[in-house]
């Protein structure tokens, strides 16, 4: 049996699991290659979208908010998360050296209640 957070954590993941699916098919929609979800690296970095737009790998992540009492759902990409996902970018980039010509970037798709926002090169 799960304990209370254990229960919370695992409806965070299927809500956070299907705005990934939503931000891939919106970046889809505007001509991105989706290469990657939920991408781990060695050290248990993850990026939620890894895609091509162009000749531009682009690393994505995907924040989630109902409504605007918790913020701007873009302000939850901080330094620290910033910092982690150039981490996992950096282990991408050694895995699938087929990419390593490419520029890259840091986009962030900013989900509050229905809106899309898609921020690039937010990092």
């Amino acid at each position: 049996m799960f304990s209370q957070g254990e229960t919370e954590t695992t409806d965070r993941r299927k809500v956070g699991s299907s705005y990934e699916k939503i931000a891939a098919a919106y970046l889809a929609n505007r001509g991105y290659q989706i290469l990657a979800c939920n991408y781990r690296s060695r050290q248990k970095k993850e990026i939620d979208l890894i895609a091509l737009e162009g000749d531009c790998l682009v690393f994505a992540e995907v924040k989630f908010r109902s409504d605007a009492r918790k913020g701007d759902p873009a302000e939850a990409v901080n330094p620290e998360k910033q910092r982690r996902i150039r981490m996992a970018a950096g282990q991408y980039l050694l895995e699938h050296p087929e990419y390593g010509q490419l520029s890259c970037r840091f986009d962030v798709v900013a989900i509050l209640g229905a809106e899309i926002r898609l921020i690039k090169d937010a990092f």
